[in-house]
């Protein structure tokens, strides 16, 4: 297990419903753990500890609950056996409660015996005892009861008073082994199916695991041999600067960068696209991904824990531990849901008995389905089964959305706000015009390869380019200026500084100064992105605003802006302006930002939602909440009809599990439901929840 002062990652067996993972919420907080995480869906619990807490006391206190720790690593935590314990008592409570219920059926005397049905209940309600009895304990020594609460006091109910009945000598009337065992076999059944349908509900993470490589192929040079040797190692034995050999069909170990040869690599997995794309000497290789054709060799840049597969991973993981405005409200009112429950159930035995004079037996009957057809668990299953499956969608499809607030947010976006280059267009500038005033073309080239080489701004990229065959100068000093450009000082002292054009300086985009004085003026131009206005279409058809924010000049973003159909425009910004916009807009509506730069990153924290596309820098990836893998903005579009589609089902999950309790529990007061359709209702309660999360993988968008 892991280490105190780390993020913590632990599987947890036995939770049955929200309740149960609320419990253990509550231990882990009052033990002083933070950034706490409870799925009882998928059985993974995650929080953060401080340096001075040891993790054997919060394993302890969850196994005092009445649960199961079985992993210290949730990731990896899947069961070798064939059969999950849930599945193993419901096979052997099955047999018995069958020949139970046979034994309604008239003519068969031998079942109708109290002894026979003692002896066939015991077992199953032994199983029933210990499975939810010891959850039951577990969840109120947490101060919040869970369904296992219901459960117990029901089945438990059920045999207790067949025993007085047998004991009585009234066993005719009052024998109700079969109720008490169809309650905990009915039940078990409905763990197990939710069990088995919520594996599908986490297809996406284990889809992305499968992606990595558990082998590598290392090259040595062998100097007896004369020649290359290869080992095949485990890939996690990989090391920073090992070289490894992909040949055709070849899943790719790690990140690295080509050395030798070239391959045609099948990125599908990183960026939803499923063109292969080239690969050389130089060119940069992601771990996941597939060598369909060629052979390279490339040296290893990250080890495998830390490529961007595995973050990627993380980061999809992570997302599934944000809860949006709609789970919230569920978690509250599962917090009270069970005592209210008890206390309705109590009613129903009471006012059935002694207002409308029913025996005690059809009393007590009421008062056991109420018990068991109230479940929170459609509650507590109706945010996190949609979110998986939304948000692993959309992973991979190349979207990644950093939690299902962020989904949330993004779904009821009123506004949303572009940069330009990089994002509208394709950011790769390419030089139209330059004039030099004071400096040759050999000396400005070296120039900026000596500055530029340091940014990694798309019009730095795109210079670089640009001025490839150029020598570097040296510097000393460099400053990148946020929304203007880059500075440094060559080894005598002199300053250089290649910063976006003032007004003043047009036509120029870029200009080169030296200690201040102008030195040369670049015009550049940029080509806009071919879905750019098919994408801003859709926005502007479903009635939200878009906005062009930019830092270039205003003749070029009009000129965008009148091409992609944007109609308000925000021209000649700079980085605080940018900012100051922002926050000026969200303070009145749902502000989404998209843009790729580094001068972009504080405008996108600042909005309510931020989007970097698949080239932005790693500070605008980190500002923001969901990323565009392939820079399309296409995913744009995706992304937000993905959003409203997960959305969408939370709700019908949520309405599906109120609903379902605001009409069932009265029904079952009243004496039409029977404690064994109850149990079976309240089973298929929970699939038909995570059957509708599950319909979101494949559903059209």
């Amino acid at each position: 297990m892991q280490k105190s002062g780390e993020n913590i990652s632990l599987q947890v067996e036995g939770m049955t419903c929200s309740n149960c993972a609320l419990g253990i919420s509550r231990l882990i907080e009052q033990k002083g753990a933070h950034d706490i995480y409870v799925n009882f869906a998928t059985g993974d619990v995650r929080f953060t500890l401080t340096p001075e807490q040891k993790l054997s006391v919060f394993v302890d206190g969850i196994n005092g609950l009445g649960y199961k720790v079985i992993s210290g690593n949730a990731e990896h935590s899947e069961r070798k056996k064939k059969l999950s314990d849930i599945e193993i008592k419901f096979l052997i409570t099955f047999p018995f409660t069958f020949l139970l219920l046979l034994s309604m059926v008239p003519g068969l005397s031998a079942l109708h015996q109290p002894l026979v049905q003692f002896l066939l209940c015991l077992p199953v309600f032994a199983i029933g005892f210990y499975h939810f009895g010891k959850s039951a304990l577990g969840s109120i020594r947490s101060g919040i009861m869970n369904m296992d609460v219901l459960i117990f006091t029901g089945s438990t109910a059920a045999f207790i008073y067949s025993l007085y009945g047998w004991y009585s000598g009234n066993f005719m009337s009052m024998m109700f082994f079969e109720t008490s065992a169809s309650i905990i076999t009915l039940v078990l059944l409905g763990n197990m199916m939710e069990h088995r349908s919520v594996q599908q509900t986490t297809t996406a993470i284990r889809a992305l695991q499968k992606l990595q490589p558990e082998t590598a192929k290392r090259v040595h040079f062998d100097l007896m041999a004369g020649g290359d040797h290869i080992d095949e190692i485990p890939a996690d034995q990989l090391q920073k600067n090992d070289v490894i050999l992909i040949n055709t069909g070849d899943r790719i170990p790690t990140d690295g960068m080509v050395m030798h040869g070239s391959a045609w690599v099948d990125e599908s997995m990183l960026t939803g696209e499923s063109a292969p794309v080239y690969k050389q000497k130089g060119d940069v290789v992601t771990g996941g991904t597939i060598s369909v054709d060629g052979s390279i060799k490339a040296k290893v840049t990250a080890l495998p824990a830390n490529s961007v597969l595995a973050s990627i991973i993380e980061m999809v993981r992570r997302a599934q531990v944000d809860k949006p405005k709609l789970q919230r409200l569920a978690d509250r009112i599962s917090a009270i849901f069970v005592p209210v429950v008890l206390s309705i159930a109590l009613l129903t035995l009471l006012i059935s008995h002694f207002a409308f004079h029913l025996s005690f037996e059809n009393s007590l009957m009421h008062s056991i389905a109420v018990l068991v057809i109230a479940c929170p668990c459609a509650m507590g299953l109706a945010t996190p089964t949609a979110v998986m499956v939304g948000l692993g969608r959309s992973a991979k499809n190349g979207i990644l959305i950093k939690g299902a607030a962020t989904a949330e947010t993004f779904a009821q976006t009123q506004v949303i706000i572009f940069d330009k280059t990089g994002t509208l267009t394709e950011g790769d500038l390419k030089v139209s015009g330059m004039q030099l005033f004071d400096c040759d073309a050999e000396f400005l080239g070296s120039l900026i390869q000596g500055l530029e080489v340091h940014s990694s701004h798309p019009i730095a990229q795109s210079l670089l380019r640009h001025f490839a065959g150029s020598s570097k100068m040296n510097f000393d000093n460099v400053t990148e200026i946020k929304g203007k450009g880059i500075s440094g000082k060559d080894a005598i002292g002199i300053e250089y500084q290649i910063i976006a054009a003032t007004a003043d300086q047009q036509p120029f985009d870029i200009v080169v100064l030296r200690n201040d004085k102008l030195i040369a003026g670049l015009q550049l131009e940029d080509s806009i992105k071919q879905d750019a206005a098919e994408a801003i279409a859709y926005f502007n058809e479903r009635g939200i605003e878009t906005i062009l924010l930019s830092g270039d000049n205003a003749k070029k973003c009009a000129q965008v802006a009148e091409a992609t159909g944007i109609s308000t425009v925000y021209a000649a910004k700079s980085p605080a302006e940018k900012l100051e916009l922002v926050k000026q807009i969200s303070s009145t509506r749902t502000v989404t930002m998209v843009g790729d730069g580094i001068n972009d990153s504080p405008a996108l924290e600042s909005a309510h939602v931020g989007i970097s596309m698949s080239n932005a820098t790693q500070i605008a990836i980190q500002s923001a909440q969901i990323i565009l893998l392939n820079g399309h903005l296409q995913k744009l579009v995706d992304a937000h009809k993905l959003s409203r589609a997960t959305l969408k089902t939370i709700r019908q999950n949520l309405f599906w599990a109120f609903f379902y309790n605001i009409l069932a529990i009265p029904v079952a007061a009243i004496g039409l439901l029977s404690p064994i359709i109850a149990a079976l209702s309240m089973a298929f309660s929970d699939v038909f929840v995570i059957g509708n999360a599950i319909l979101l993988r494949s559903k059209k968008i």
